[in-house]
């Protein structure tokens, strides 16, 4: 599955920040139910890499498991030697796109300016984050949607829930990362499944409208 198949089935990114190992494997077949295709779990969670294998061998294919808050080309290495396929950082370095497209991996830098966005596409950039989405607005990304490949995935992460999801869709939103809202410490693989399945409805409803 590629990133740009995996974001056409479902265009919600999972970030699963502070998931213990233990549970990773639950928590992914929970997701896989509720018709998730991407997750990511962030650098700054306990013993990430565990938790990214122990994804990758319950989801198999079924979905693409990555790191997020990945700030070293040296993390890419590791992430992607344990198993993962997703490279997602809350900025943009060249160093750390350059060498998750030389492992093959898909790369999703985060940006808050055209300057920036474009840095990343030249780079090789595979999509953009939008973060933090609080600090910026629909009309931001409408605007630069008029300047930008049409074709690039950009995708507002931080503070999105299901009632903010329309105004950013209209504006040209090709998905949304997912945090607290779908998943914290302590929720259960049950509750995360609850919670995927009731923002996935949410998005569905809004493509549909």
């Amino acid at each position: 599955m590629t990133f740009a198949d995996a974001l056409s089935a479902t265009p919600l990114v999972a970030i699963l920040r502070g998931i213990e190992s233990h549970e990773a494997g639950d928590i992914a077949l929970a997701l896989i139910d509720a018709g998730f295709t991407i997750a990511e779990v962030p650098l700054n969670s306990p013993d990430p890499l565990r938790s990214i294998a122990a994804m990758v061998e319950a989801a198999g294919d079924r979905l693409m498991v990555g790191a997020g808050t990945v700030l070293r080309a040296e993390d890419v290495d590791a992430v992607l030697d344990a198993g993962g396929q997703i490279i997602v950082s809350p900025d943009f370095k060249e160093s750390v796109v350059r060498r998750t497209k030389e492992r093959g991996a898909s790369s999703m830098p985060g940006i808050s300016t055209p300057t920036e966005a474009f840095a990343a596409i030249e780079a090789g950039a595979d999509g953009l984050k939008i973060f933090p989405a609080e600090a910026s607005h629909p009309g931001v990304l409408k605007a630069w949607r008029a300047v930008m490949p049409a074709e690039l995935p950009i995708l507002p992460v931080g503070g999105i829930d299901e009632t903010n999801l329309s105004g950013w869709w209209q504006a040209g939103a090709s998905g949304f990362g997912l945090g607290s809202s779908l998943y914290k410490p302590g929720r259960s693989a049950a509750e995360v499944g609850e919670r995927a399945a009731a923002i996935r409805a949410a998005l569905e409803r809004v493509r549909e409208g």
